[in-house]
């Protein structure tokens, strides 16, 4: 285990069992995630390497919980408790430290600004590399943080944060993928996980929409103008982020595979941007987009909450077979690998080069008669399909949690019997081609060679 560093007065080790109070479920969770990292490579490669620092075989990391600096017990003044990070990480690879302050909040807690400006400047002070928030606020990828701080004042420091819900998943997908070695670890990791999955740990996934929603989706119903700089759609933009986040988080455990959100470049390193871009999308166009990035689906996974229509769209769209000329061929390659599914709220559509009509049908209808999908105006085939399911809330749509509770179950709902089948169109490999040349040649040789009494009159 690394050492403490000399700015700190004293430390406690993080513990796996730590004796703290009942009431002090922050500190009792900090502890155990941080021991668990202390103690498990495997995670700690993975939790970190979500900030992008290398862990190596040979690196030592330590974790240590109720730090004090030395400063705070000479000038009691400064020694506020609200000023006390939670733990400290410190890795150390031989050649090189990295340090990282860590503030926990638990249940609906969150940590203000001015409490996060405290942290960045002892991290500041101290030369510590990262600030390390944990919550049960969600943000798109570790390198977002919930609040937005001055660049001039994290200077030199990293911002960082972590969901507890995103820690439990990198955990389970650890221990469902088999990628802990140690058959000891493994048991330690199995026993973190059930303590996060319990309800008294103060874990919880995000479960309701922002306060305004419900206004929101009334102004869209009944034609008001949604301004994008207003606060109600800057809230309703931030709910649907974390959400996204949770939804991701949703799948993962579900499929054992890390799901991603797929983000812009811009998008990725820039949260403000995105941020505005959707309230921006929202205002003008109603709608709430995410894009699901899911390891070898066939397609990226297309969810829509439009307001409008107060429905959900989980959508993944398909390139059709380039080397079947025929709509109808082409429909059946779709309709083979869609068989027997559950098709009540499912539609297809068949999309066509250029301005030329693009048609739709029910998934059931489809399935029973390709011609369904037809045209009358174009003889063009179809270039792509989209597979989409719909949920149609009406007045429900508006319930903070109702919406949330539908687009939990609605999209993987739609992955189940759709995502998982679809396969997409591989051209077959090329074949040899016979050379006239050359086969005239052979022939004329054969010919030779074969004595004049034996060939045919």
């Amino acid at each position: 285990m690394a050492e403490l560093p000399e700015f700190i007065e004293s430390g406690e080790a993080a513990r796996l069992i730590p004796v703290t109070a009942d009431s002090n479920k922050e500190q009792r969770a900090a502890s155990i995630v941080l021991a668990a990292m202390r103690s498990i490579y495997e995670l700690r490669q993975s939790m970190l390497g979500s900030l992008g620092v290398r862990v190596g075989n040979r690196a030592r990391l330590g974790a240590w919980t109720e730090v004090t600096f030395k400063e705070e017990k000479s000038a009691k003044s400064s020694s506020k408790k609200n000023d006390r990070p939670d733990g400290l990480l410190v890795l150390d690879t031989g050649k090189k430290r990295w340090t990282a302050l860590i503030e926990a909040k638990i249940g609906n807690a969150e940590v203000d600004e001015e409490q996060l400006q405290s942290y960045v400047q002892q991290a500041r002070a101290h030369k510590i590399d990262a600030v390390i928030t944990i919550t049960n606020q969600f943000v798109a990828q570790p390198t977002h943080h919930p609040i937005k701080l001055p660049k001039n004042q994290t200077r030199n420091v990293e911002l960082y944060h972590w969901s507890w819900m995103y820690i439990l998943t990198q955990a389970t997908l650890l221990l469902e993928a088999d990628g802990i070695s140690s058959p000891d670890q493994r048991f330690i990791l199995a026993e973190v996980t059930r303590y996060l999955n319990h309800d008294s740990s103060g874990v919880s996934r995000f479960d309701s929409m922002n306060r305004e929603w419900k206004d929101v989706v009334a102004k869209v119903k009944n034609g008001a103008k949604l301004n994008k700089n207003s606060e109600e759609v800057e809230n309703t933009v931030s709910s649907w982020h974390q959400e996204q986040r949770d939804l991701s988080l949703v799948l993962s455990r579900k499929l054992g595979q890390a799901v991603k959100l797929r983000l812009s470049r811009i998008h990725r390193t820039d949260p403000q941007a995105r941020l505005k871009s959707d309230c921006e999308l929202l205002a003008c166009e109603h709608v709430l987009r995410c894009e699901l990035d899911i390891p070898h689906a066939a397609a990226e996974l297309h969810v829509e909450a439009n307001l409008e229509k107060r429905v959900i769209v989980t959508s993944m769209r398909l390139d059709a077979p380039k080397d079947k000329k025929k709509t109808s061929a082409r429909v059946n390659w779709l309709r083979r690998q869609l068989d027997n599914v559950e098709s009540e709220g499912f539609f297809v559509k068949a999309i066509r080069p250029g301005k030329a009509e693009s048609t739709q049908a029910p998934l059931g209808l489809v399935l029973e008669d390709p011609e369904h999908l037809e045209s009358e105006n174009t003889e063009a085939v179809p270039t792509a399909f989209e597979v989409r399911y719909v949920t149609d809330q009406a007045s429900r749509f508006s319930g903070n949690k109702v919406f949330i509770e539908e687009l939990e179950r609605a999209v993987p709902h739609f992955y189940e019997q759709v995502g998982q089948r679809l396969r997409a169109w591989v051209p077959p490999p090329p074949k040899m081609k016979s050379d006239p040349v050359n086969t005239a040649s052979e022939t004329e040789q054969e010919e030779e060679a074969t004595p004049p009494d034996d060939r045919p009159n």
